[in-house]
C-alpha cells in the first residue's frame, strides 16, 4: 500500500499515512490531533536498467571535459 507524507501546519510535524491510491488526496489528521495538514510532494527513485535505448559512452571520456574540448589547448 502506498505511503504519503503529510505536514501539520499547526505543530510542524511530518508524518506518513498508508492508504490506497484512491484515497491519496483525502485529508489526514496530525498524530497530535490537529486537523490543518497538507500533503507533501514526494519523489520516488526507481532502480533498474534501460533496455538498449541509450547510446554507449565511448572509452576514454566523452562529453566536453572528458573529450578534451574545453580549456587548455
Amino acid at each position: 500500500m502506498p505511503r504519503y507524507d503529510f505536514r501539520c501546519r499547526e505543530c510542524g510535524s511530518t508524518f506518513e499515512v498508508s492508504r490506497p491510491m484512491s484515497e491519496a488526496s483525502d485529508p489526514a489528521a496530525c498524530p497530535a490531533g490537529h486537523g490543518d495538514t497538507v500533503k507533501l510532494l514526494t519523489t520516488v527513485a526507481v532502480g533498474g536498467r534501460a533496455s538498449g535505448s541509450a547510446a554507449p559512452v565511448p572509452a576514454g571520456g566523452g562529453g566536453c571535459c572528458g573529450g578534451g574540448c574545453c580549456g587548455g589547448g
